[in-house]
């Protein structure tokens, strides 16, 4: 249940693709876009959580827990109707059933890539009891990574700065004309992908994925092939005009963009443990300071209103400079850490 302050919602802005070329000033269409997906939100106040009272103890349960994708469903509870007993299993079910889930966040993956360095180093306790992974565009190809090859982590970081780095000198970062943004992705995929890592994650990886006919968001998790697994993480990272003009096909459809959707999975059955590089109501988050209490949803993340939030969104397309990517990577390694320690399973 929520407490609703104030709500705004804007019409949503989608851009017109058309295959045949750009039609109109491409940054005219690119600012549309993202006034679009700034547009849609909803602004909030703080959660109100259900409290209960079991072995003489308050326990505070987050009873919003669900997602919308059409591929995970569950038969949850009750509501505050629910018996003490199915309280209970929800409270047992969240704690014995652990999974991870990485935020849609473009070229601020770096932080993702820092918290899974910390969670591979200092976790070891956690990610033997994750039952799966998810994320959105950035997110997914990190939970893949942590799921399929996480001694690998420190070559994808090395990656990740000679990809940041050929967007920095396009006059037009990824937009130039000529740029193969999808094709440069693609083969960073190919060259860390190990050749089972759709077996490996088979029901165990939940990528995130927007239907460009229906605009509905799928949760695929069945993989046939390693190809197969390639292109629902492209699918996931493409971004309409931003990666280019053709939207990924796969088994017949073409798919963009998860993060534009559902830019953060939640799984249904347990707990499951959020990482973003924007502050907001999340696991492992940077923690602004000095903020009113005030969120906006974006393809349902609950994101701190604040400057540092829409710098880093800014970020996320325009990668900063080297120096502040290894930071962002720090970043994401300590508030992992921070994370571990408080829920005592650092070793």
């Amino acid at each position: 249940m929520w407490a609703t302050k104030r709500m705004c919602s804007i019409q949503r802005h989608w851009p017109s693709l058309k295959e045949d070329g750009l039609h109109g000033s491409i940054f005219l269409k690119i600012q549309k876009f993202w006034t679009g997906v700034l547009g849609y939100c909803n602004l909030r106040a703080t959660h109100v959580k259900s409290t209960y009272n079991v072995q003489n103890e308050w326990l505070i349960m987050d009873m919003a827990t669900a997602v919308g994708a059409e591929e995970v469903k569950t038969a949850y509870g009750k509501g505050p109707k629910a018996t003490y007993d199915e309280r209970q299993f929800m409270m047992e079910a969240k704690m014995k059933h652990l999974n991870l889930s990485f935020a849609a966040c473009g070229f601020l993956g770096i932080y993702h890539l820092g918290a899974a360095s910390a969670l591979c180093r200092h976790g070891k306790k956690l990610l033997k009891v994750v039952k799966a992974f998810a994320g959105a565009s950035a997110g997914s190809l990190v939970a893949t990574v942590l799921l399929t090859m996480p001694e690998n982590i420190e070559e994808c970081e090395e990656f990740t700065y000679k990809f940041a780095e050929e967007i920095r000198k396009l006059y037009f970062g990824a937009v130039t004309p000529g740029y193969d943004f999808m094709t440069r992705l693609r083969a960073g995929i190919e060259s860390f992908l190990p050749s089972n890592a759709h077996e490996i994650a088979e029901n165990r990886l939940y990528v995130s994925i927007t239907n460009t006919k229906n605009g509905k968001n799928y949760l695929v998790s069945n993989f046939a092939s390693r190809e197969d697994l390639i292109k629902v993480l492209l699918a996931s990272s493409f971004v309409p005009v931003y990666a280019g003009i053709k939207a990924v096909e796969y088994k017949g459809e073409k798919w963009i963009d998860g993060g534009l959707t559902n830019g953060l999975p939640i799984l249904p059955v347990g707990r499951t443990v959020t990482v973003s590089p924007f502050s907001g109501r999340l696991d492992i988050c940077p923690q602004d300071k000095g903020h009113v209490d005030l969120y906006v949803k974006v393809a349902k993340q609950d994101l701190m209103l604040s400057v540092a939030n829409l710098v880093r969104l800014n970020q996320a397309l325009f990668p900063p400079s080297q120096k502040k990517m290894e930071s962002l990577y720090q970043n994401g390694f300590d508030d992992a850490v921070h994370f571990l320690l408080k829920e005592n399973w650092f070793e």
